[in-house]
């Protein structure tokens, strides 16, 4: 059954309902949406053959052969959700895993991989790492059922292991931004770095793809990377006067506002590494552009915005992480802020009991 599209094949389940696939000889069957008449149906046949198209089968030496855990992971690496349903960055770690694995038991049947072999895997891990490989090996799983390579999911009912309670990246003080900005004056890239990163919020990843034509009027349009592909969720976020007032005193020319010493822009990683160095220069070598997402997040929980509101800017879907990212906020300012709602300051000094004969 062709259905007007070539090598898409149809059948039915056990419970009555079609389902349609993209299939080539030398590949897993690629699992379609199940209504053909869709653009998504259009949509995901024309990435299916095109994901073929750019890496057709291997021959000979070198091929992964069928059924093991390398030929799995081959053909996951083109499948469309892995190609379209995964951020680039989030495709870039999965890939480094992937590879461990295969390189470690890529000879070995997919099928053999139990419950028990994967619990001991993630076992010898620290919890973050091991968190971050289920979280792949469960990615992998789910298209190997799909696709019909594994009956069941092993990875299903594996709980990863908790960690310790913790701060993560180090959250900028005051005192560390005003350092920052003693050593780099207004009008060089360093303190334009700095600016963008405090005063929108945003990951490294985002804020080297902005420039002037995200900017109109006084409103910033973010497309935050790390959730473009599996939602539209666009961040209008207000120009901050200091931000405006920086971007105004340091030349660009250029599609984005940081860019390299050779005009090229900069990727995620090479932004990092460069702001670490800027960083060091200014005798901070324990903060990080990420600390000062955090340090943003600290300033408007202590001007007294809610956790709902802090999100609108950062594009957190998780309040949790809105209120981890909030545990630096100043302690006693906020106390005190709760307390002037319900007991107004005292006017004049309490007398205490036997202080006049002190």
């Amino acid at each position: 059954m062709n259905l007007n599209f070539p090598h898409v094949v149809a059948d039915k389940s056990r419970h009555g309902r079609m389902r349609y696939y993209y299939r080539r000889p030398g590949r897993p069957k690629i699992r379609l949406p199940d209504n053909p008449n869709s653009p998504l149906f259009l949509e995901a046949y024309h990435a299916a053959k095109a994901a073929f198209l750019i890496e057709p089968p291997k021959r000979g030496k070198g091929r992964s052969p069928d059924g093991t855990v390398a030929g799995a992971i081959a053909a996951y690496y083109q499948h469309n959700s892995f190609i379209h349903g995964l951020a680039p960055s989030t495709q870039a770690m999965r890939r480094a895993i992937l590879e461990r694995l295969r390189n470690d038991h890529g000879d070995k049947p997919l099928a053999g991989l139990e419950r028990r072999h994967i619990a001991v895997l993630l076992g010898k891990m620290k919890p973050y790492a091991a968190h971050n490989w289920l979280k792949t090996l469960r990615g992998l799983m789910t298209f190997a059922v799909e696709v019909e390579l594994l009956a069941e999911d092993p990875t299903v009912n594996i709980k990863r292991a908790k960690a310790k309670a913790s701060t993560g990246f180090h959250s900028w003080s005051e005192g560390e931004i005003a350092q920052y900005e003693a050593h780099h004056p207004v009008g060089s890239r360093a303190r334009l770095a700095l600016a963008l990163l405090l005063y929108t919020a945003q990951r490294r990843a985002d804020i080297v793809r902005l420039g002037p034509q995200h900017i109109t009027g006084n409103t910033i349009t973010v497309r935050p990377q790390k959730t473009e592909r599996t939602t539209a969720k666009t961040l209008l976020i207000p120009l901050h006067s200091e931000l405006a007032r920086i971007l105004a005193a340091t030349p660009t020319g250029h599609l984005s506002y940081l860019v390299t010493e050779a005009g090229a822009p900069f990727s995620q990683a090479g932004f990092g590494n460069w702001f670490r160095d800027r960083c060091n220069e200014a005798g901070l070598p324990h903060c990080t552009a990420h600390g000062l997402r955090k340090a943003q997040c600290r300033r408007l929980a202590e001007a007294g915005c809610s956790e709902h509101q802090i999100a609108a800017i950062t594009g957190h879907d998780s309040l949790a992480l809105i209120r981890l990212y909030t545990r630096a906020a100043a302690q006693e300012k906020l106390a005190a802020a709760a307390y002037a709602q319900i007991d107004p300051p005292v006017k004049t000094p309490l007398r205490l009991v036997g202080e006049d004969e002190a």
